[in-house]
């Protein structure tokens, strides 16, 4: 047996990889407009004054209408209706940064970006009436809203590939909640952009809940804005109750992904509203969290900033909501007018066109009407859509 004393083993050293976490990146959330109004002036945009005041309006706009929508589905004027209140600044900054060029692939809350890119009033009330002539959105680069949480952000990686393909001045604008984050589609469709270069935004309002659930119990993340780096496209987190930095975010955005790079902007916000009419909040949130909020109003904040820079005299603020009211009652007026669809409708929009077996069975329906019309009496009729 060899009895020699064994070589003393070598001093211990750092071994083993190194581990990369989400504390070793430092995400900011950039603001313009602090939460009591004073601001940043080097941050300003190159706006005019009217559009500084522009912006008060849409965002009034996109507030009545949320009220008044909400009020119409109470009376069941509406089908449920999705509110954006206390969005305000998300939605309207973000909107007011694209081109006419530019393609919006909206998620349900973002009424005035709709109507501030060319939509009329009474088609998005058709809309939530159900009424399928609505979802064309014509007069207006707007896709079709996504009612599937997500199902839309391939689909906007799609156009903005053709939108390059075609060497197009535009980009592509998916409008998604926090909850669209965890859904597959959201990583298909960023990783898919991020290999093409394509020239896609993709615009996350984290308004703290997807329905009930809170952000923090959906992901480990920190924030959604990190996220983008594991696809390798930019990321920007924003204050998203500022209007002006929501402004600059999204245009530095569309800025980078016309030149191949997209982006995933977070607008860090909050739904005050229910997730839809048919929810009920209370279940899953306290009243001092919404009063928390309440006291971080886009409006009051942007109405704040206004007055400090002496902008606010050019503003009739019972005017602007006047304004807005009366523009509302006209379009439900118009909607109103709508022609009650006749059952025949229950063939259309299946195909593009119509196959031959489909045919059969409409002409065939036909004939039996003719023959029993007193079948009619028995067909319940939604009016209006």
């Amino acid at each position: 047996m060899n009895e020699e004393p064994r070589p003393e083993p070598p001093e211990s050293v750092a071994a083993g990889p190194r581990t990369v976490s989400q504390e070793d990146v430092e995400i900011e959330t950039y603001q313009v407009i602090s939460s009591d109004g004073p601001y940043d002036p080097e941050q300003l945009p190159e706006l005019t004054d009217t559009e500084f005041r522009d912006l008060y309006r849409w965002m009034v706009l996109q507030r009545v209408f949320d009220e008044r929508a909400t009020k119409l589905q109470r009376r069941g004027k509406l089908g449920t209706f999705a509110s954006g209140k206390g969005q305000e600044a998300a939605i309207i900054g973000g909107g007011f940064a694209l081109e006419g060029q530019d393609w919006i692939f909206p998620y349900g809350r973002e009424a005035g970006m709709l109507l501030l890119h060319g939509l009329s009033m009474r088609d998005l009330l058709l809309y939530w009436r159900g009424v399928e002539d609505a979802s064309r959105m014509e007069g207006a680069n707007v896709f079709g809203l996504a009612i599937s949480i997500g199902s839309h952000i391939p689909v906007v990686t799609g156009t903005s590939w053709g939108m390059k393909l075609d060497d197009s001045d535009a980009v592509a604008l998916a409008n998604l909640g926090d909850g669209a984050t965890s859904t597959g589609a959201f990583h298909e469709g960023l990783n898919l952009a991020g290999v093409l270069g394509t020239p896609a935004v993709f615009f996350c309002q984290n308004n703290q809940y997807a329905i009930s659930l809170p952000f923090e119990r959906q992901t480990a993340a920190d924030t959604v804005a990190q996220k983008a780096l594991a696809y390798g496209v930019d990321g920007i987190r924003v204050d998203g109750n500022d209007v002006l930095a929501v402004y600059n975010a999204v245009t530095e955005a569309r800025e980078r992904a016309l030149n191949g790079d997209p982006v995933l902007v977070e607008a860090v916000t909050y739904r005050r509203a229910a997730h839809t009419t048919s929810d009920d909040p209370t279940r899953y949130r306290t009243d001092d969290e919404v009063e928390e909020w309440e006291e971080r109003d886009p409006l009051d904040r942007y109405r704040a900033f206004l007055r400090n820079a002496g902008l606010w005299d050019g503003i009739d603020e019972e005017s602007v909501r006047a304004e807005v009211d009366a523009e509302f009652s006209e379009a439900v007026e118009a909607a109103d007018s709508y022609p009650e669809r006749d059952v025949e409708a229950v063939f259309d929009y299946v195909y593009e066109e119509m196959p031959p077996e489909l045919r059969r069975q409409l002409d065939e329906y036909r004939d039996l009407l003719e023959e029993r019309p007193e079948i009619l009496d028995s067909v319940e009729q939604r009016p209006k859509g």
